[in-house]
């Protein structure tokens, strides 16, 4: 622990005295599931005019936590009081009644509506009865705008990316003009520059004088934007500090329970020949120009191979492509030395490709299945006895991966949406590995889990790599495309503009290649380099 970090007893549950008064509490929290205990006995302060984190792995009780503030849950156990009175929550509009609002961590939008739509969602501006769609356009603009986001109010939210579309999440809660307002993983899809912007929002609330509560498993983050942090592990909050007095590996180790240096680890391993080999895979973009233009690479057996870009490099469209999800694409491709000729999922499927794609809640899930069943989805075939299902191969099959993925539920027959962040992310995995895939394609497979979970996600990739699997990996994250690849591939509009061995990768010379305009200007870096040397 840092010197001078002031922390709770956790016995006690009592917190330090800190500056800033305390507009909400959560007193001895007790939250019981059938099977579950997902809360014991947690108390929570939270500060006026502050940013305060709580932060824990997947299934720590965070989210219920927060579920529980703005009364989509009810506690077990205990009580919520705001400004010193106690209150009782039944839904999400009694808390935003008295000043409480939420941007989930799993977005709750309307695809087939518009942005302002979205936006004033069940909190129309009226006049007389009548919607005035002229002031929640010119509301809608301002946010947006505040937010540093040129996008049309008009514009469907189902035709934005995912990125965009936590935007539009975070103006929906800023209309609100709360008092308290949680934030539960709202850069999880950002680009650092929309980060920026971000923060610059909260620090304007602080200085309102709003209360920020934040939950992030970015935690570069949390040290740059948090004021007090709260730890929870297993259902309890463990302990309590101030930013100022704590860093990175403390926090992981107190969320966790062990030492952070054994999470992340890339195994060595010999490379094996060439498993897939891509040549001039490309795909228009609608109004003219390529999404993909003309990309050409090859990955190896037992290779993990990263890519990294900015948002809109490509990257996305590449294994999209690759996994028969952009009929569009066209191109010549290889594995184990045969051309892969289908073109639709299932084909890809069937010929070894599998996507764990980046928005788990609406292309890796689906919300009102069990475990069992989202877990079974693309391998079904693979369980059929005559004309029925072998319900005793099935749970056989799913209790395995459950073990093997150390994936936190009750039973099976669970329905996903019981599941945290973290535990549906490797029920997506759990899904992918069932149909004995050659290549694992893993679009941004961190996104939105904790440190444990990221650590099982690696271990995964390693594992699949051992076994002479190809694994393609994309992240934002540039620590962990370094930590984890073999060799890393830049992206940037479509084509691939810089190759680094993991050995020369550095986190230079990725943001360089990832802001040059062509393979032509990356050549020419690298040869200035040598020169310069």
């Amino acid at each position: 622990m840092p010197e001078g970090t002031q922390v709770t007893n956790s016995k006690t549950n009592a917190a330090p005295k800190v500056n800033g008064d305390i507009i909400l509490e959560a007193r001895n929290i007790t939250k019981i599931f059938p099977g579950t205990l997902a809360l014991d006995d947690v108390s929570f302060d939270v500060r006026k005019g502050k940013v305060n984190v709580l932060i824990g792995e997947n299934g720590a009780g965070k989210s219920t936590l927060m579920k529980i503030l703005v009364g989509v849950e009810k506690p077990t156990n205990g009580k919520i009081l705001l400004d010193g009175e106690e209150i009782t929550l039944n839904s999400t509009l009694d808390a935003a009644r008295l000043g409480i609002g939420i941007i989930f961590q799993e977005l709750n939008l309307c695809a087939n509506m518009s942005v302002v739509d979205n936006v004033f969602l069940a909190r129309e501006i009226c006049q007389n009865g009548v919607i005035n769609r002229k002031e929640q356009r010119e509301q809608a603009e301002e946010l947006i705008e505040r937010l540093g986001q040129d996008i049309s109010p008009d514009a469907l939210v189902g035709d934005l990316r995912i990125g965009q579309q936590q935007i539009i999440e975070i103006a929906k809660a800023l209309a609100q003009d709360a008092r308290i307002l949680i934030m539960d993983e709202p850069t999880s899809a950002l680009s650092f520059t929309e980060v920026e912007v971000l923060f610059k929002v909260i620090n304007e609330l602080k200085a309102r004088g709003v209360a920020i509560i934040y939950i992030s498993h970015k935690l570069e983050e949390i040290l740059q934007i948090g004021d007090h942090v709260t730890i929870l592990r297993d259902g309890k909050k463990v302990t309590e500090a101030e930013t100022q007095n704590i860093n990175i590996p403390w926090m992981i180790e107190e969320m966790v329970g062990r030492n952070p240096a054994a999470l992340f680890t890339r195994k060595e391993r010999p490379l094996g020949d060439v498993l897939l080999k891509v040549e001039g895979l490309t795909l228009p973009r609608a109004g003219g120009g390529y999404l993909l233009d003309h990309v050409s690479f090859e990955l190896r057996e037992g290779e993990i191979l990263g890519f990294y870009g900015l948002m809109g490099a490509g990257r996305t469209d590449l294994v999209d492509a690759l996994a028969g999800a952009r009929p569009l694409a066209t191109g010549n491709i290889w594995l184990d030395g045969k051309p892969v000729l289908g073109t639709s999922v299932a084909e890809r499927i069937e010929a070894g490709f599998v996507l764990v794609p980046e928005d788990r809640q609406r292309y890796g899930l689906v919300e009102p299945l069990s475990v069992l069943d989202n877990m079974l989805l693309s391998s079904l075939k693979n369980y059929l006895k005559g004309f029925f299902l072998a319900r005793s191969k099935e749970k056989t099959a799913v209790e395995k991966q459950i073990k093997d993925l150390s994936i936190r539920v009750a039973n099976p027959q669970q329905p996903i949406t019981a599941l945290s962040g973290g535990n549906q992310q490797k029920v997506v995995v759990a899904k992918g590995l069932l149909t004995h895939p050659k290549v694992l394609l893993l679009d941004e497979p961190t996104r939105g889990i904790d440190v444990g979970a990221k650590s099982e996600i690696f271990e995964i990739m390693n594992q699949m790599a051992e076994q002479k699997y190809g694994v393609i990996f994309i992240s934002s994250e540039i620590k962990e495309v370094l930590a984890m690849s073999d060799r890393i591939l830049v992206m940037t509009k479509g084509v691939i503009t810089g190759e680094f061995s993991h050995q020369n990768a550095t986190e230079e010379g990725l943001v360089v290649a990832s802001a040059l305009d062509s393979p032509l200007e990356w050549r020419k870096e690298i040869w200035n380099r040598k020169v310069n040397q």
